[in-house]
């Protein structure tokens, strides 16, 4: 077994040898000066009225089954109940409508969704093309219909999308200013240079996949500046999670990966910080 497969080390070794000559490879880092530059803006929305009130209700409660559920059976197997708890607080950052409560159902408002289409219109009026990402494919059904009310163009790409190439050429040739697009669906593997805005609407805890979806804009073929909004949730789960990120490397990856193992890197003061509450606003004027 070792005599094999020392054989085909070596056979791999001289299979790379001959082939590297033919190879070009070229890391982004290396293209950089090629590439006109990026900006990266942060728009932060407070939750307010209700929805704020439903993010409150919802973090206590998860807060608490979250806790119990450690304290019964420890971290590393409660990990189905953190990520469930993780997953409500995004979703009601991004739009209560979202998540599958009673409360969450009556409750229409969404700060995010209203910032959003404020700045639409001024991005589309300066002639942007604008790339809209973001991990629910309900959120681009609601931002869809929302986008219908204000009779502002757009296309959609998501995983139930079975014909790709039709909505990628449409907008390339300038049907609508605006694409809708799953992460997942248009992480990779797309070359829309026609854009020269992309929007995070609910940023992922993994830098990488937002990278790799920003760069479907920001890569070689464009010849404007990119600008990279990310929406988020004031005081909330998203600022919280992006903070850690920042401050811990992989951390937030290793809570969100598949891997319940991973959870012991995640200490208790951790997970206390992600579930802290909103701030309190400041005086209205």
């Amino acid at each position: 077994m070792g005599t094999s497969h020392l054989r085909a080390q070596r056979s791999l070794e001289r299979l790379a040898r001959r082939i590297r000559p033919f190879l070009l490879r070229r890391r982004k880092d290396e293209v950089a000066s090629e590439l006109p530059p990026k900006t990266t803006i942060v728009r932060t929305v407070e939750l307010e009225g209700a929805q704020r009130d439903l993010y409150e209700a919802v973090r206590t409660a998860m807060q608490e089954r979250v806790r119990a559920a450690i304290s019964a059976q420890g971290l590393a197997r409660s990990h189905i109940i953190v990520l469930d708890a993780l997953l409500k607080l995004r979703q009601v950052c991004c739009d209560p409508r979202l998540v599958k409560l009673g409360e969450a159902k009556r409750t229409e408002e969404s700060s995010k969704l209203s910032l959003l289409l404020e700045m639409l219109p001024e991005l589309i009026e300066e002639g942007r093309r604008i790339l809209l990402f973001s991990q629910f494919t309900g959120m681009l059904t609601l931002i869809g219909a929302a986008l219908d009310v204000a009779n502002i163009g757009y296309l959609t790409l998501t995983g139930d999308t079975t014909d790709r190439a039709t909505p990628i050429k449409r907008f390339t040739r300038g049907d609508a200013p605006l694409f809708l697009i799953s992460l997942k669906a248009g992480g990779v593997g797309l070359n829309l240079t026609a854009a020269d805005t992309v929007i995070h609407y609910d940023p992922w805890w993994n830098p990488a996949a937002e990278n790799q979806a920003t760069d479907r804009a920001h890569r070689l073929g464009q010849d404007n500046p990119v600008f990279v909004y990310k929406l988020v949730a004031a005081g909330s789960i998203e600022e919280k999670i992006i903070a850690l990120q920042v401050k811990k490397a992989a951390l937030a990856d290793s809570i969100l990966s598949n891997d319940p193992a991973n959870c012991a890197k995640f200490s208790a003061q951790d997970l206390d910080a992600l579930f802290a509450p909103l701030p309190n606003l400041g005086p209205s004027l």
